[in-house]
């Protein structure tokens, strides 16, 4: 076993030229992971209970509010994953 940590690798790399490879590191976490699915399931509830509840709000605008609100999670998380790559399964140090 080397006793040699990854910050010293990661600067030995970068003295070499190369580019430091993190050891199974992710930039984002997993969906489930974080407190945005918590949040996106919280507010869907609370708008079909709104619709349930208030006569102002029917099916139709509830399930369209539900769809945005959908939307808006898918786009977040897209956001938090552009610029990070996945290293499920890939060759680590």
């Amino acid at each position: 076993m080397s006793s040699v940590s990854v910050d010293e690798r990661d600067r030995d790399a970068r003295m070499r030229g190369e580019r430091a490879r993190r050891v199974g590191v992710d930039e984002t976490k997993a969906s489930f992971k974080t407190t945005e699915l918590i949040v996106y399931i919280a507010t869907v509830a609370g708008v079909l209970i709104a619709s349930a509840i208030d006569d102002s709000i029917d099916a139709r605008l509830a399930w369209i509010l539900v769809t945005a609100i959908g939307i808006g999670y898918l786009l977040s998380r897209g956001l938090a994953k552009s610029g990070s790559h996945h290293r499920e399964g890939a060759d680590t140090i």
